[in-house]
């Protein structure tokens, strides 16, 4: 898994979270550039994991609504199966590290 499978997967679940977050708002919630945001969400757009709908919003501007697909939905599980083992063997490994120098100071 890259880090780009990891920036997709929190993406996509905060699509599921909220629909209708904006880019910008997207970008805030991750903690990435707007710039990053909008790369991101064309990449998994053209991949057909998420769809985005045009609506008018209240202040009465263009804004988007973006709907995981259910491919997005399967991608989604892939990828967080995938982070799922990553971390859980950086957990083991780290487990490791901390007996050895446990016994290194002991």
């Amino acid at each position: 898994m890259n880090n780009q499978d990891e920036i997709h997967l929190k993406l996509m679940r905060l699509i599921e979270q909220n629909n209708q977050l904006s880019q910008r708002q997207l970008a805030e919630e991750m903690g990435v550039s707007l710039g990053k945001i909008n790369y991101c969400l064309k990449a998994i757009v053209e991949k057909g994991w998420v769809k985005a709908n045009n609506f008018k919003n209240s202040e009465h501007k263009s804004a988007y609504l973006y709907l995981l697909t259910p491919k997005g939905a399967e991608e989604k599980v892939k990828i967080a199966k995938r982070f799922l083992e990553r971390k859980l063997q950086e957990y083991e490994d780290i487990k490791t590290q901390i007996e050895e120098i446990q016994n290194e100071i002991k």
